[in-house]
């Protein structure tokens, strides 16, 4: 076995363990309801932390144009719900914002 298939391997273990660890150590059902509540907002807020950046330096010259997106995104998505909705709308008015050039 290479060096290369070697470190692979064990990037591959060292990844994996703390993913799977957690599963045979905590039993779903004795977990408090403030804890599973507060397990579900992890999905949106890694979620959120990965694609914030992208927003805002996806257009770096027109941040205004990136910031009305987001709020529409965000206003639309608290008001209506729906994902393909929202990034269509965010993408139609950040087209339209730049290709006016208000911003």
């Amino acid at each position: 076995m290479s060096s290369v298939n070697l470190i692979i391997l064990g990037m591959m273990i060292v990844t994996y363990l703390p993913r799977v660890v957690p599963f045979f150590m905590v039993d779903h059902e004795r977990l408090p309801n403030k804890v599973k509540q507060f397990l579900e907002y992890i999905p949106y807020t890694a979620l959120g932390v990965l694609v914030l950046p992208g927003t805002l330096t996806a257009v770096p010259e027109h941040l205004t144009a990136s910031v009305i997106g987001i709020i529409f995104t965000v206003a639309y998505s608290y008001f209506k719900g729906g994902i393909i909705i929202s990034v269509i709308g965010t993408i139609g008015i950040v087209y339209l914002l730049l290709l006016t050039g208000i911003f």
